[in-house]
C-alpha cells in the first residue's frame, strides 16, 4: 500500500508534469516562496530555465557553486548574464581548510589518480558548498535533462531529496531534448558560454572537461578517464553519494 507521502508525490508529478515550464516555476514559486532556490551552474540548460524563471520573477533566489576551478569562458558568460540580468547571483564557494586538506592528500591534479580522489576533490569543491546553499531551504530547482547521461535517465520532475534534508528537488527541463534548449536560446537570443561552439556540450571544472566528437554522449568530455556510471559529481546522485 502505498503512504500518503507517496501519494502526494504522485499528485505533484502529475501536476507539474502537465504544466508548462512558465506554469510549473509560478506554481513552485507560488508554493515554495522565499524557500526555493536555483542552482546555476550557466549551462545551456541553466541558461535557459534562468532566463524562464527570471520572466516569472525577476528576484527569484538563484546562486552559483564557484569550485575555483572553472573555465574563463564560465566566468566570462557569468559577468555577460550579471549584466543583461541587472542583478547579482550568490556565489558558495569550497572550504579553505577543506581545500587545503584535499590538496595536501592528493595534490592539485590528484583526481585524475582514481574515482576516490576525484569524489573526494567534488565533495570539497560542489558537495559540500551546495550544502550549504541549500541550508534551510525547501525545494531547489535544477537544469539537469533525462537526455544528458545513462545516469540521469530516471529523473524525475519532482524528488525527496533526501540527502539535504528531505527538501524537494525541481527538474522542469527533465524532458527537454538538446534541440529544443538551442532552439529556445536562439530564439531569446541568450548568451552561452563561447565552450559550446567549440565542442563541449557539458562544461564543468577546466581540468574535468573536455571537447567531444559527434559520435559521442553529450558528457563524454566529463571526467573522460571514467567509466559513464561514476560520472556524477555528487551533487545528483543517490543519496550515499553525497557521504563519500
Amino acid at each position: 500500500m502505498k503512504s500518503a507521502a507517496d501519494i502526494r508525490m504522485a499528485d505533484l508529478q502529475a501536476e507539474l508534469g502537465s504544466m508548462s515550464v512558465e506554469a510549473f516555476l509560478a506554481r513552485a514559486l507560488s508554493e515554495f516562496r522565499g524557500g526555493l532556490t536555483f542552482a546555476c551552474s550557466f549551462s545551456a540548460e541553466d541558461i535557459v530555465l534562468l532566463d524562464l524563471l527570471l520572466r516569472v520573477e525577476p528576484r527569484a533566489s538563484v546562486f552559483v557553486l564557484d569550485t575555483g576551478r572553472l573555465h574563463q569562458e564560465t566566468y566570462d558568460l557569468i559577468d555577460a548574464v550579471r549584466q543583461r540580468c541587472g542583478r547579482s547571483f550568490d556565489s558558495y564557494v569550497p572550504e579553505a581548510r577543506a581545500l587545503e586538506a584535499l590538496l595536501r592528500e592528493f595534490g592539485p591534479n590528484g583526481f585524475y589518480s582514481s574515482v576516490e580522489a576525484r569524489r573526494a576533490c567534488c565533495r570539497v569543491r560542489k558537495v559540500e558548498p551546495l550544502a550549504r546553499a541549500l541550508t534551510g531551504r525547501t525545494a531547489w530547482l535544477t537544469g539537469l535533462r533525462r537526455e544528458q547521461s545513462v545516469t540521469r535517465t530516471g529523473l524525475a520532475l519532482v524528488a525527496v531529496d533526501e540527502a539535504h534534508g528531505g527538501i524537494l528537488k525541481l527538474s522542469p527541463l527533465a524532458d527537454w531534448n538538446e534541440a529544443r534548449v538551442w532552439d529556445y536560446i536562439r530564439a531569446n537570443r541568450l548568451p552561452y558560454n563561447a565552450l559550446h561552439d567549440r565542442g563541449y556540450p557539458s562544461i564543468g571544472c577546466a581540468p574535468c572537461t573536455r571537447a567531444i566528437r559527434r559520435i559521442e554522449d553529450l558528457r563524454a568530455g566529463r571526467w573522460w578517464w571514467e567509466q559513464p556510471e561514476h560520472k556524477e559529481c555528487g551533487l545528483h546522485g543517490r543519496a550515499p553519494e553525497y557521504n563519500i
